[in-house]
């Protein structure tokens, strides 16, 4: 088994078949203009507690065209939190998310590939079980990565929403099993610098994890502090040491619990990326949002389109950790992010190909 993320054989071969990515990509059939790097086609995936999503690129200019994409949520960790394993059921609906990301990657003949996987198969007893069951079934081989190796993916993929005229950040991935925090700033005295992780933590605590231990149908206010209690004793330390001088900073955040946010923020219909991606909302204007969460019911929740049955039950976990973030960094803006860790991988390894062009 390979797996060297420079090499092409990330997706297994099933049976006697062979591998089943191509020699070389089609810039007509991916629809990537020639380019550069000779039309080169990059795939990235991230399945993690909660989602199973997939970006396919090609490099254009200093940055990439997205040419497929995929998205799911698989609730690969329901469950864990008391049991410690992947169920059955959340491996059969992961290996069939899997299975839909692997022919997108075939039929775009993407040859350089990164496949991730996080907290859920970080902390599952039978997690390289479910590992093996994927090679099996859907050609893939995952690689799980460690949690500061996600949390420098999530800066990359979230630096270019950096305010330009500002210092730096406070980074949060609100994730399904677990949460990243990263102070990221800039070197004033580099000109365009990229900006550096001064100091970063995760906490074993996210939206499912969270709404597993107190529950998140039915919200309390009293149930709701209790959640923001049990966030701020892990960020509070934290806080403690890399929370001072926060002069010239902002939030940015990247996690469906903030881009959920910005749609019901912008009172959108239905959700839109375009619309939310690189949003400001200030502070108030933050609280008055998670005050109208509050104020609905399961049902309510599960009919908002920018919600949807599928997070109605986790998106108030992700609020309450939020806060926490919140009474930690007191800053007047957050920037959202419908970005992350895939575009940061998609950077990644087109940065080591030498395929986007620099200044």
């Amino acid at each position: 088994m390979i797996n060297d993320t420079r090499l092409r054989e990330d997706l297994e071969p099933r049976g006697n078949m062979e591998p089943r990515l191509q020699p070389g990509p089609d810039p007509v059939a991916t629809g990537c203009a020639a380019n550069e790097s000779g039309g080169n086609v990059y795939a990235a995936l991230d399945l993690g507690t909660n989602n199973c999503r997939l970006l396919i690129a090609c490099p254009s200019g200093d940055s990439f065209r997205v040419v497929d994409s995929f998205s799911r949520i698989v609730r690969l960790g329901e469950g864990i939190s008391t049991t410690g394993c992947i169920s059955e059921a959340a491996m059969t609906r992961a290996i069939a998310a899997l299975s839909i990301c692997r022919d997108k990657i075939e039929s775009r003949k993407a040859r350089r590939l990164r496949l991730i996987a996080t907290e859920a198969c970080r902390a599952a007893s039978n997690a390289e079980i479910f590992r093996d069951r994927v090679a099996a079934e859907a050609g893939i081989r995952l690689e799980v990565i460690d949690r500061k190796t996600e949390a420098a993916l999530a800066v990359k993929g979230c630096a270019p929403l950096l305010d330009p005229g500002g210092r730096g950040a406070i980074l949060f991935d609100i994730g399904g099993g677990s949460s990243e925090l990263v102070r990221i700033e800039r070197d004033p005295a580099e000109k365009d610098a990229e900006p550096r992780i001064k100091a970063w933590m995760s906490i074993p605590l996210g939206v499912v994890t969270l709404a597993e231990r107190f529950g998140g149908r039915d919200v309390t206010p009293q149930i709701y502090a209790q959640m923001i209690e049990a966030v701020t004793e892990h960020v509070a330390p934290f806080a403690a040491e890399h929370g001072g001088d926060l002069d010239g900073m902002h939030l940015l955040g990247t996690s469906g619990t903030v881009t959920t946010l910005a749609g019901i923020h912008l009172n959108l219909a239905r959700y839109d990326r375009r619309r939310v991606d690189g949003i400001w909302i200030n502070d108030p204007e933050i609280t008055q949002t998670i005050a109208r969460l509050l104020a609905m019911n399961y049902r309510e929740r599960a009919e908002n389109n920018c919600i949807s049955v599928d997070r109605a039950d986790l998106v108030l976990a992700g609020c309450a950790i939020l806060d926490a973030i919140r009474q930690a960094f007191p800053l007047p803006r957050l920037r959202v992010a419908d970005r992350g860790l895939r575009e940061g991988m998609l950077v990644e390894m087109m940065r080591e190909d030498g395929a986007l062009r620099t200044a």
